[in-house]
């Protein structure tokens, strides 16, 4: 039987990777979507097309981390600054998210009988957060073996990290050589409401670098 593996997907342009990576390695692939309360409404929207040009079962979760809030992304009144290269982690990182995100993922892949994990995280172009690490991964993984029923009989879950050591023009390269269309996609901390990418942000920067680092036009529509 087919393995089958639940992809934590945004609509943004590494999780539409790893989404690739995981069908080109064999999986069936089950998307998660979690809408957090952040700025960021319209990914669901392109996560939602996508994943239906795909043709792969997809659920979106509210999760409301806007509640407590703590980052630019989940609080309207802290502002997303332009990039700017520093060493600090920037107001962009959202507390618990990974952990609350890869939790939900852990639950709906136990129900489906998956026992394997796809996240997008980075540690090359991410703006260090503490969530991206490998080490947190591995954690992760001993936490979702203790924690299980499925674990306890002898399961292991394994979380696939397969964009975390390529930087962005490496990712963007494998996109391409399976076939993704990145004008699809959207990687922006402060789109507008139709989607388009404000070209300053962390993530635009990182995303503008990559396209032009592997020598592939970017096909983003920027406002």
């Amino acid at each position: 039987m087919q393995k089958k593996a639940v992809i934590l997907f945004s609509g943004g342009l590494d999780s539409t990777t790893c989404i690739a990576l995981a069908q080109e390695r064999g999986f069936e692939c089950f998307a998660l979507s979690l809408d957090y309360g952040g700025r960021q409404q319209v990914e669901l929207t392109k996560a939602k097309q996508l994943t239906q040009q795909l043709g792969i079962a997809h659920k979106i979760i509210p999760v409301g981390l806007n509640l407590i809030g703590g980052s630019a992304l989940t609080d309207n009144e802290i502002a997303v600054h332009d990039f700017k290269e520093s060493q600090a982690i920037p107001n962009t990182y959202v507390p618990a998210r990974n952990t609350v995100f890869l939790s939900i993922a852990l639950g709906w892949a136990e129900v489906l009988g998956a026992y394997d994990i796809f996240i997008g995280a980075n540690i090359l172009d991410y703006s260090g957060y503490p969530d991206c690490r490998p080490e947190y991964l591995e954690a992760f993984e001993k936490l979702a073996d203790l924690a299980t029923r499925a674990g306890m009989e002898g399961k292991h879950f394994k979380v696939h990290a397969p964009l975390l050591k390529l930087n962005k023009a490496e990712i963007i390269r494998e996109g391409i050589r399976l076939g993704i269309d990145y004008s699809q996609t959207m990687t922006c901390y402060r789109p507008d409401q139709d989607g388009k990418a404000c070209g300053n942000c962390d993530s635009c920067t990182f995303r503008k670098k990559g396209f032009e680092e592997a020598g592939i036009q970017d096909p983003t529509h920027y406002f």
